[in-house]
């Protein structure tokens, strides 16, 4: 199940998606009507690529290297992500380089005939060969992919392909809409601005990170932002917006009886304070840690942000705890494919049920809540200052994508799992946590997972989405490991 608000991100710049198709001139004044039914398929294709969300350039059909020329120059000024090339006949390649080499994105083939297969029968009925051919000509789109793939290869140009039918075809819808879906992603990631707020956990050197590398990577801006403004902010809250903010959290969230009134009243002011704080830095996402000191008013906030950050992530600006920038982007990218993404680690195994415990304290992402999620009070923040109220959640029950950004020695890896939320005991310690089954079993996951040398945290969203995390990788020229 898709998020309602999958894809949201700090930019009003739509995701462009060029379309143009290839034939050859010559056959034109050879076969008559033929052109006229490709330049159909065309539009049909970009019939099937419309989204209210993104803009469609099609350039119909190129079928001379002037026009090519022309096309590439077009492209690069509608400042297109991506490209598909929908082969509709045999064309020539020179029709084609010059316009993915000038443009200067990613490009899908589509090698796609208009239906399953020629009907040979009424084809060879027709008995004028001229008409033949060109009914044939009609069907061969398959002709010309192995010379544009050679010449693509031979000039350094990444491509992609969709083999299939242009009508009727599930694998090619889906496929089609996978690309786009990818191509999204990584739009949302290079317009994002990632906020970083405090310091890393002292001594968790796998959460450390090369922030040039994250920019490098995905075309994210990183923001370094202070507390203080945070706590300006905070400041500044009204009694109005407190009651305001209260109101939407007693809506959102199951309380426990047991939670003080007060906590929640910090919380709801904290929560504010955090909307605006994001608003106010045009923040996609927010990386943070922080400690102070006893009774000063940063600890006051940094003790009270647990529901406010549940609450952002909820509406698409993740938020990670730990400084963990690395899994703030796994969470963004996860958000932003509709999906959710939720902060999680390893809590422990159970063999006897051959599923793997996970959670994490802190923030969740209550739009893949099992249920509503709770606000427990905590007593201690394990491992960190102060207490105050936390969330509980289990990610809902059904498929679901396990996502870890990696850096190695300064290179972006993908690493990703396909496995699912399953129902039964977890631990009720005010904390997200869920468990998950794995078609390899626990054993080998967590080995197979590790492995890979991940940081202990990683982003888990609903659904089985490792195909468009592949793509993603892909279209971001970023290695991706699937597990399982």
């Amino acid at each position: 199940m898709l998020l309602a608000n999958g894809g949201a991100g700090m930019t009003d710049r739509k995701l462009k998606v060029g379309i143009f198709g290839i034939g050859l001139a010559t056959y034109w004044p050879q076969f008559e009507g033929l052109e006229e039914r490709l330049s159909g398929y065309v539009g049909d294709m970009a019939n099937k690529l419309a989204r209210a969300d993104i803009d469609v350039v099609n350039l119909g059909l190129i079928d001379t290297t002037e026009k090519a020329l022309d096309a590439g120059h077009r492209f690069r000024e509608a400042d297109v992500d991506i490209i598909f090339l929908h082969v509709t006949t045999y064309a020539l390649s020179s029709t084609v380089l010059p316009v993915v080499r000038r443009a200067r994105v990613p490009v899908v083939i589509l090698n796609l005939q208009p239906e399953a297969a020629i009907d040979y029968g009424a084809f060879n009925a027709i008995g004028d060969r001229t008409r033949m051919t060109g009914e044939w000509l009609a069907h061969c789109g398959a002709c010309p992919v192995p010379e544009i793939a050679n010449v693509f290869r031979r000039s350094g140009v990444a491509f992609h392909q969709i083999t299939g039918m242009l009508h009727g075809d599930e694998h090619v819808d889906r496929e089609v809409a996978d690309w786009i879906d990818a191509a999204r992603v990584a739009h949302v990631m290079a317009h994002n601005r990632m906020g970083v707020m405090g310091r890393y956990y002292n001594g968790m050197l796998d959460i450390y990170s090369d922030l040039t590398a994250h920019t490098a990577a995905f075309g994210t801006h990183i923001e370094i932002v202070e507390i203080d403004e945070l706590a300006r902010l905070r400041r500044e809250v009204s009694e109005e917006e407190v009651r305001t903010s209260l109101a939407a959290i007693e809506g959102q969230f199951e309380i426990d009886p047991d939670c003080d009134p007060a906590e929640l009243q910090r919380a709801a002011a904290t929560a504010v304070a955090l909307r605006k704080f994001v608003d106010e830095k045009q923040l996609g996402s927010l990386a943070y840690y922080y400690e102070s000191t006893p009774g000063h008013e940063y600890e006051d906030v940094i003790t009270s942000v647990i529901v406010g950050c549940s609450l952002l992530t909820g509406q698409g600006v993740p938020v990670a705890g730990e400084y963990e920038v690395k899994n703030v982007q796994a969470m963004k990218i996860m958000d932003t494919f509709g999906v959710g993404g939720s902060f999680t680690e390893y809590y422990a195994m159970d063999f006897n049920d051959d599923v793997v415990l996970m959670g994490h304290d802190g923030p969740g992402h209550i739009k893949v809540a099992e249920g509503k999620t709770k606000i427990r009070p905590l007593k201690v923040y394990h491992g960190k200052v102060g207490s105050g109220v936390s969330v509980e959640m289990s990610v809902r029950h059904g498929p679901v994508t396990l996502l870890s950004v990696i850096e190695r020695a300064g290179r972006i890896v993908l690493l990703c799992a396909q496995g699912q939320s399953v129902p039964g005991p977890i631990l009720e310690i005010g904390n997200t946590n869920s468990r998950y089954k794995f078609e390899i079993g626990a054993r080998r996951f967590v080995e197979g997972w590790n492995a890979q040398g991940p940081a202990h945290h990683c982003a888990v969203g609903v659904g089985h989405i490792a195909d468009k995390i592949e793509k993603l990788g892909k279209l971001l020229d970023l290695e991706v490991v699937q597990i399982c």
